[in-house]
């Protein structure tokens, strides 16, 4: 790369002082087990899961051998893991066996979809926007922004009788 002018010279030289070398991953199936833990507390904090303990068949997950050698690839399973994890309990479904989600094709746009959950909760809480107990607190939303798209989709409150 330094030859073809992609890396720089001078750097080169200076990272090459002490170079590093390690091997891959399933030279290094020891590594792994640690790896699990390390990657399932990571996911699980920044996904708000509360997850306590790994099951075994999910510590013995080097002995699958899908794992073709990839740190990133471990770290996409237990992410995976994570995601689909129900309770405190991580459990590693191998890729043979995993669950894949397809999307039904529909006709209705999302647009109409939003707009018809808008409208839904709009009319449980009788038109009130606002408030802990209006559309904008049942749909999680805050009141403003419930009004933009409001406005953006035309909704609008159902004229009152006077």
């Amino acid at each position: 790369m330094v030859s073809n002018q992609e890396f720089r010279e001078d750097l080169f030289y200076r990272l090459h002082i002490f170079p590093i070398f390690l091997p891959p991953l399933r030279e290094r199936k020891t590594d792994i087990a640690g790896l699990v833990t390390h990657f399932v507390k990571q996911f699980s904090v920044s996904m708000n899961k509360d997850i306590r303990t790994i099951s075994d068949p999910a510590m013995r997950f080097h002995d699958q051998s899908f794992l073709a050698g990839k740190c990133r690839e471990l770290q996409n399973y237990v992410a995976r893991g994570v995601i689909l994890a129900r309770g405190t309990t991580f459990d590693l479904t191998p890729p043979d066996k995993r669950l894949t989600l397809r999307a039904e094709p529909t006709s209705e746009k999302l647009e109409d979809t939003i707009r018809g959950e808008i409208l839904a909760a709009c009319h449980k809480a009788n038109w009130q926007i606002g408030g802990p107990r209006g559309a904008a607190a049942r749909l999680g939303l805050k009141r403003t922004t419930l009004f933009y798209k409001m406005k953006r989709l035309g909704i609008s409150p159902p004229a009152r009788p006077s």
